[in-house]
């Protein structure tokens, strides 16, 4: 699509090059009896009105019938291509699926499934969802949809999701496989409304030390982490470790709302500024209810755009301290206008700084997206993931914080600890392992072996005691990778044990009814930018 876009510009350019020369010719004297040249002629000072002309031509005049709507299609693309990297155009497929992650619900059956065996599998059945209510259990295999056979089509897992999704109030029949019933059970689900959670996990790593995982500002989030902040105060927590790992962003609202939480009154939060140097500046009211709590960021290279707000603002006014890598570096402010075809236009009107005055864009050069998109690997190979001392910054893009910290910009959150990516012990068998999908499928077989079990615990320390009883799961693992290939090899499995049995561990337990709180306190054992943040707490 891109490619036909950038044809299309440069098609675009040439057509209007051979009219300026056409119209050059008419205006010099050569008569043409063709009335719409005419109109065209007495309108040539309208510059703004070109590439509506240019349009409006192909569609009337060109040999074949072209739409103008279908032109319309690949020209905006191509024209928001010579802009920034954040100004973009989304058709209302491509809108209505974006907008939809960050509304906080969608219509569905409610459930949580895998194909990793090219059928249907039911690893959760959310409480109090439509599913639950129909009878759909955890572990029951969909081998139909509406009488249509799923199981075994090699069918991607965004068709599946299409077939199971629908309107609110809409029927779906499930023919499904179960353990101990020998024919097919059909069961008919009403669809409904289905929540999306942010908070992807919250829970006590320690005594006192909460964890809580933001995955990106929905429209929920703030009452997400207003309920999550609760109900870890409530289990004795003093100290919060507050995740934005992989947070891409989202609502900007959301992350105002949550630095108020934290900040004390007047604190200044973000602020914006357009082409024309209007600013518009966000403070803190004082109503926050944790500006008590200490607390330490989490970021890394996918942190952006308002990660990168909310970590800025504390880091900004000393409040948290930041650990992990450079954030992304996304500071520029997009307006959003929808059309009436479903499809928006999202253009860049201004650019975020944090509260001293940095500017979290990252540079860019117009019309240069590849380049830009390059960026976190070029990173990579300067060694930025794994030495703070390979990330430089000019004189001139250094501020300092009201208790006198050191912070740069130029583009991004630079955290004040850095954590560089860990591989080392990353062995050859591991990457086997993880990178064939062989250590995932195994902890699908083995949770829905063990299915009855994993039902009964109901927290974390009962998911541990009966992980921990069974002394057999690491060599039934390394049998079940050996048959799927991979041959045991005891130097790099012992080099890599930790990561892999935390990693097993985690992984089934997400697919217990405790899901991603049991995944994330199974895994930060072996997190070093966690275990970093509870020395951090601790001192």
């Amino acid at each position: 699509m891109k490619g036909i876009a950038k044809h299309f510009f440069r098609t675009i350019v040439l057509l209007l090059i051979l009219f300026v020369g056409w119209f050059a010719g008419v205006y010099s004297g050569k008569r043409l009896a063709n009335n719409q040249v005419r109109v065209y002629l007495n309108n040539h000072n309208s510059h703004n009105d070109k590439l509506t002309r240019v349009l409006s031509m192909i569609e009337n005049e060109y040999v074949d019938s072209i739409s103008r709507d279908s032109l319309a299609e690949l020209a905006i693309p191509a024209i928001l291509h010579k802009l920034d990297p954040h100004s973009v155009y989304m058709p209302p497929k491509q809108f209505e699926e974006a907008d939809e992650q960050l509304q906080g619900e969608f219509d569905g059956i409610g459930v949580v499934f895998n194909m990793a065996t090219d059928t249907v599998i039911v690893l959760n059945v959310i409480p109090s969802g439509p599913s639950r209510k129909a009878g759909v259990q955890g572990g029951d295999r969909i081998i139909k949809v509406n009488d249509t056979l799923i199981a075994g089509q090699k069918m991607s897992q965004i068709a599946v999701m299409k077939r199971l999704r629908g309107p609110r109030g809409t029927q779906v029949k499930l023919s499904i496989e179960r353990k101990g019933i020998k024919d097919l059970v059909d069961i008919v689900v009403t669809r409904d409304a289905i929540p999306l959670h942010s908070v992807e996990a919250s829970l006590m790593l320690t005594d006192n030390i909460g964890f809580i995982k933001l995955s990106q500002f929905s429209r929920t989030s703030f009452s997400e982490i207003k309920k999550a902040l609760t109900s870890l105060r409530a289990q004795g927590m003093t100290s919060l470790i507050f995740d934005l790992r992989g947070n891409s962003g989202g609502f900007l609202d959301q992350a105002i709302l949550i630095a108020n939480e934290f900040l004390p009154a007047g604190s200044l939060i973000v602020y914006t500024e357009d082409r024309n140097g209007k600013q518009l500046r966000q403070h803190s009211d004082g109503r926050g209810g944790s500006t008590d709590l200490k607390m330490v960021v989490l970021i890394d290279e996918a942190s952006a755009s308002s990660s990168e707000i909310l970590a800025g603002a504390l880091q900004d006014n000393d409040r948290s301290t930041i650990i992990g890598r450079r954030s992304f570096g996304k500071g520029l402010v997009q307006s959003q206008t929808p059309f009436e075809d479903g499809s928006a236009l999202r253009l860049t009107v201004a650019r975020y700084y944090t509260p001293t005055g940095r500017s979290i864009q990252k540079p860019y050069t117009a019309g240069d997206g590849e380049k830009y998109e390059h960026d976190l690997i070029d990173r990579f190979n300067r060694n930025e993931f794994f030495s703070a001392d390979s990330i430089h910054f000019a004189d001139s893009l250094r501020y300092t914080t009201p208790k006198g910290k050191v912070v740069y910009g130029g583009g991004g959150i630079m955290p004040d600890i850095f954590v560089p990516l860990d591989t080392l012990n990353v062995t050859k068998y591991f990457s086997e392992v993880a990178g064939r999908n062989i250590l995932y499928r195994y902890t699908i077989e083995y949770a829905d072996s063990n299915r009855k079990a994993l039902e009964r615990a109901k927290s974390v320390a009962e998911l541990k005691a009966l992980l921990d009883s069974d002394k057999s799961l690491f060599s039934d693992f390394v049998r079940y990778a050996e048959k799927q290939g991979v041959k045991p090899n005891w130097k790099e499995i012992n080099r890599s044990r930790s990561i892999m049995e935390a990693q097993l561990r985690a992984y089934i337990s997400r697919n217990s009814d405790l899901e991603d709180n049991a995944f994330y306190y199974f895994i930060y054992p072996i997190d070093k930018t966690v275990l970093r943040a509870i020395e951090e707490l601790n001192k």
